[in-house]
């Protein structure tokens, strides 16, 4: 099976790089003439992905989405129209990662000041009790990965229409801004070499769970290569009647029953209760500094925006702009830092309706400086805490928009692994979450499972502002618990060491995620060599105690910078498949 699929990836990568866009037989909803993401040997082209503009800009990990935000800015829209209009087309444009299916969280700071968290992330079934997911021996059984015990209670649908109801523009309505994604769905878009690559990965994923045969293969029986249209008319169908009936389209009547059955099939005990009573939650978001830059990004059930702020206040106590980016002082120190803040993780975040989270202390500038203060620039130590367990897998994705008001929004969403629980829908057309892997099995952890509980997450959608409370940077990423890791990076270069927006993304970020002396990192894009993790970096970082050292992708950071001159600059990461779109 394993050779059988390596062969599948490397047709498929082959074909998508001889077969020009432009030969294409069917023409997709939105064109993406002349935009390429990768060469000809197969590098992610890094050029061609920002955009400028001094009026708005939406920018997301795939190029169609971005033309929609634009395309509803144009109409009047504001960037929480925009910023929904793109939710539902991402669902469609990138169904493997995000949908109908699963949930999300966003920042919002509208132009007359006020800062608000939408929480739209998944909640335990009332019947998911801890012993549905434990073997004999009280181990992790396996189905919080896959199947129909995996899926929490999807919030996507209603966190967008709650954005919209309450915070859009009023000029559009519900099905105006839902029409791009309805369109998308119905008359397709390419699939990309990224896209093709995810769908043959899922290849048992697809064994396993036969309706999702009938959209992501072909009629000869095989994964979807790049360069073919995909269309999606059950999908279509199911955007429409949310267009219709608003959360009554999804949460009741015949994609709530869809849903439940399609679980059922494969043991699944949500019920048509638990989506009737799903509810979204609002707060402010969690705040901290950064250097005299305020940052706005996502409390508990999210751990990020906490521990985003927890390991930017630590970094305050350091002269982190002497430190060159990647050299083995700058990486010692961050990876330090990260085993601290990933310590604090572990020991106390979980749903606040289940635990109590201290939050002040966490970001706390006290803290921070007592934390800093068990660093030694000189070796690698232990933190004070045990090996976090990490819960979330990578497969998110993320988009930011903003407009000419000075309304701004970050939007996180995700179905949790590639294709979720592997559970489609039938006949509706999108993928359940397998969000029941964000818990924890252990019965001692303050994220276990529980019924109507919120699983940890470390999405975190972020606003920084500048010292006058206008808006700096919007910005976030996918990447599971390597989110808030990147984030802190992206906004350090760009505020300690005055990188460009795209340079700070582009540029190869690492990881540590606790108490081990070991991280990870990425390797450089073309063009970005200089700042390679080289083997004279490993040896020096190996004498400091380093070990395990190797390499691994983190995230695809989506962004947005408001320029002292006021021009918008939108840029996406060159490891997926987006494009900034400015409007003017």
């Amino acid at each position: 099976m394993k050779k059988l699929l390596a062969m599948l990836l490397c047709l498929t990568l082959s074909l998508s790089l001889m077969l020009p866009l432009a030969l294409a037989e069917e023409k997709p909803a939105y064109s993406v003439e002349g935009f390429e993401t990768v060469d000809a040997e197969g590098n992610r082209i890094t050029t061609g992905r920002d955009a400028t503009s001094k009026v708005a800009m939406a920018v997301a990990s795939k190029y169609e989405v971005s033309q929609v935000g634009a395309e509803i800015l144009k109409k009047g829209g504001n960037a929480v129209d925009a910023a929904v209009a793109m939710g539902f087309a991402q669902a469609v444009a990138e169904p493997f990662t995000n949908g109908p299916g699963g949930g999300g969280l966003a920042v919002i700071h509208m132009a007359d000041g006020k800062n608000i968290f939408v929480d739209f992330r998944e909640i335990a079934p009332a019947a998911a009790t801890l012993d549905l997911y434990l073997d004999a021996e009280g181990k992790n059984n396996g189905k919080t990965k896959e199947g129909g015990l995996a899926s929490g209670i999807p919030g996507d649908v209603a966190g967008l229409l709650y954005m919209l109801e309450n915070y859009g523009s009023g000029k559009l309505t519900r099905q105006e801004v839902m029409a791009p994604a309805i369109r998308i769905a119905t008359e397709g878009l390419y699939v990309s070499t990224y896209a093709a690559n995810s769908i043959t990965d899922a290849y048992e994923k697809a064994t396993t769970f036969p309706e999702m045969q009938k959209v992501y293969w072909d009629e000869n029986g095989l994964p979807l290569e790049a360069g073919v249209v995909l269309k999606n008319p059950d999908f279509a169908k199911t955007l429409n009647l949310i267009a219709e009936k608003g959360n009554d389209g999804f949460y009741k009547g015949e994609v709530a029953q869809a849903i439940v059955d399609s679980l059922a099939k494969y043991e699944g005990v949500m019920t048509l209760e638990d989506l009737a009573n799903y509810k979204v939650t609002v707060k402010e978001p969690v705040q901290g500094t950064y250097r005299g830059y305020t940052l706005l990004s996502s409390p508990p059930p999210s751990s990020g925006g906490t521990i985003l702020i927890e390991i930017l206040n630590i970094l305050e106590n350091f002269d982190v702009a002497a430190l060159k980016v990647n050299s083995p002082e700058y990486i010692h120190l961050i990876v330090e830092t990260f085993k601290l803040a990933y310590a604090d993780r572990a020991q106390y975040m979980a749903d606040e309706a289940f635990a109590k989270v201290p939050i002040s202390g966490l970001t706390n500038k006290e803290y921070a400086k007592k934390r800093s203060e068990m660093i030694d620039l000189t070796k690698a130590q232990q933190p004070a805490f045990d090996d976090p367990t990490l819960f979330e897998h990578t497969d998110t994705t993320h988009y930011s928009v903003a407009d000419a008001e000075g309304n701004c929004v970050a939007v996180t969403k995700t179905i949790n692994y590639y294709f979720g629980s592997g559970v489609m829908v039938d006949g509706y057309g999108f993928m359940m979450n397998n969000e029941m892997d964000d818990f924890s099995t252990s019965a001692e952890s303050v994220n276990k499972i529980e019924p109507g509980k919120k699983p940890l997450s470390s999405m975190s959608p972020t606003v920084v502002l500048k010292e006058d409370g206008k808006p700096f940077l919007v910005l976030g990423t996918p990447g599971g618990a390597r989110i808030f890791a990147s984030i802190a990076q992206i906004i350090s270069r760009v505020i300690d060491h005055k990188m460009p927006l795209h340079d700070a993304i582009s540029v190869p970020k690492i990881w540590n995620n606790g108490p081990a002396n070991n991280f990870q990192y990425e390797t450089p894009l073309k063009g970005y060599e200089e700042y390679a993790i080289t083997e004279e970096t490993v040896a020096k970082l190996t004498e400091m105690g380093h070990d395990k050292i190797g390499t691994a992708a983190s995230g695809a950071v989506q962004a947005i910078e408001f320029l002292e001159d006021g021009t918008l600059y939108g840029t996406a990461d060159p490891r997926q498949d987006g494009k900034a779109v400015g409007v003017e």
